[in-house]
């Protein structure tokens, strides 16, 4: 599980992100990038519905996609400025990087 700090600097570095275009933005966009072989890790809502889940997760797993679970949907709606958000992916090999060692060093 990810404590408070934790996420927070993962929530500041995904805003960023998708900023920067960086990232990308629920399940669909997340599907596209997976699919086309950009998507270097994913943030999994922990509360996300089961139907999204269900649409994106077997493919990650299939494609070998790291994800981070243990932020809210609603944490990571607010770091892309939305009510809520099932998934976030990050399509930069250096800010992937950066959220991994934040989590990592944590021993989320």
């Amino acid at each position: 599980m990810i404590d408070d700090a934790t996420a927070k600097r993962v929530l500041g570095l995904v805003g960023l992100g998708l900023r920067g275009r960086l990232a990308v933005l629920g399940v669909d966009r997340v599907r596209e990038a997976a699919q086309k072989g950009t998507l270097e890790l994913a943030l999994v809502g922990m509360d996300a519905s089961e139907n999204s889940l269900d649409k994106v997760v077997p493919l990650l797993r299939a494609k070998g996609v790291r994800m981070i679970e243990g932020i809210s949907a609603a944490a990571l709606g607010g770091a892309a400025g939305k009510e809520a958000t099932a998934v976030i992916g990050i399509v930069d090999a250096n800010l992937a990087k950066g959220i991994r060692g934040v989590v990592d060093a944590v021993g989320a």
